[in-house]
């Protein structure tokens, strides 16, 4: 992309609308006995106070993140000859490792399109699942994205922003918050695409209209705060980060609509406080958790308790390089 023209935000698809709870509850039903209905626990503490802070930890799912509900309920809903095609989506990591998962459930190939950045661990966890990486400079990969380069895709593609179904399979998440904690009053999010926290949001928002729904996501890549202080949708100089699954640089025209009608606020979060929300979640609640799952208990943290009352953090994914999260809990 030649960065001396303005941008691209999107591109050409219509505004992506908010799931129907009967989109998000036939998910739940197409899902079930695939993806684990993961509990709501209480963030550990040692004071005997009443805890304020909940998490809810899909690192507890078979590919360790929350994508395994959309990605599931995408596929399961194609057709016979749809899914022999193959599938393919493009991904920061867990979407491809989720993806690549259901593909062998269903018996049919599947690839993903990575930056090259991407984690090894991340590679190496999604060839475990047969699953065959395209690693691409990022630059290269958002402008085969924005140019729509998926439509020649000979494989059955999975957008993982803008597909309605993989956004109501994120809602089931929502559910499940409202179903275990009925009283909560703010949740926590991180934000890449913005699939989850719409999902979540348009769910949790149908039940409980009156729960606020924060967008959180690093200092160092905060497209969604920069958009609504514009707003409209912006492109942010995004720099180096531990949450390597928020590093979208951008909110498309696709998503904005939905993003904006449901974030009730934003938190950006250092790459410290990152760092000790991954340390505790590991010490203290003995739960594996990488920086843009932690982001969300970084964010809660952050916020006086009067501001944000009964919360839940939603921790979506756990993949984190060992070596990293064993420099993290040493300190």
């Amino acid at each position: 992309m030649n960065r001396d023209q303005p941008r691209r935000t999107g591109f050409g698809g219509a505004p992506v609308a908010a799931p129907s709870l009967d989109d998000v509850r036939a998910a739940a039903e197409r899902i079930r006995g695939v993806a684990v209905r993961t509990p709501v626990v209480p963030l550990r503490i040692y004071s005997g106070a009443q805890p304020d802070i909940m998490l809810k930890p899909e690192t507890l799912q078979p590919v360790t993140s929350f994508k395994v509900r959309g990605a599931y309920n995408w596929a399961s809903s194609l057709s016979d000859e749809e899914r022999e095609r193959g599938l393919s989506t493009v991904s920061a990591g867990n979407t491809a490792q989720a993806l690549g998962y259901v593909a062998r459930l269903l018996g049919v190939s599947a690839r993903s399109r990575l930056p090259d950045t991407t984690p090894r661990t991340k590679i190496e966890a999604i060839e475990a699942y047969g699953m065959e990486p395209v690693l691409m400079p990022g630059d290269e990969l958002f402008d085969w994205m924005l140019s729509a380069g998926w439509t020649n895709e000979p494989y059955t593609f999975l957008h993982p922003w803008v597909e309605p179904l993989m956004i109501a399979g994120s809602g089931t998440v929502g559910l499940e918050i409202h179903e275990d904690v009925p009283d909560v009053e703010t949740v926590f999010v991180s934000v890449g695409g913005g699939g989850l926290i719409c999902g979540v949001g348009s769910a949790l928002k149908a039940l409980k209209p009156g729960v606020r729904i924060v967008a959180v996501q690093p200092e160092a890549c905060a497209p969604v705060r920069a958009s609504l202080e514009a707003g409209a949708p912006v492109w942010v100089d995004a720099g180096p980060t531990l949450c390597d699954g928020l590093g979208v640089p951008l909110v498309t025209d696709e998503m904005w609509p939905l993003l904006r009608d449901t974030v009730d606020g934003t938190v950006t979060v250092s790459e410290d406080q990152v760092r000790d929300a991954i340390r505790r979640l590991a010490l203290d609640n003995k739960l594996v958790v990488e920086g843009a799952g932690a982001a969300p208990l970084a964010a809660a943290l952050a916020t006086p308790v009067e501001e944000r009352g009964r919360s839940v953090c939603v921790l979506s994914g756990g993949s984190i390089d060992g070596e990293v999260l064993a420099a993290i809990v040493g300190g």
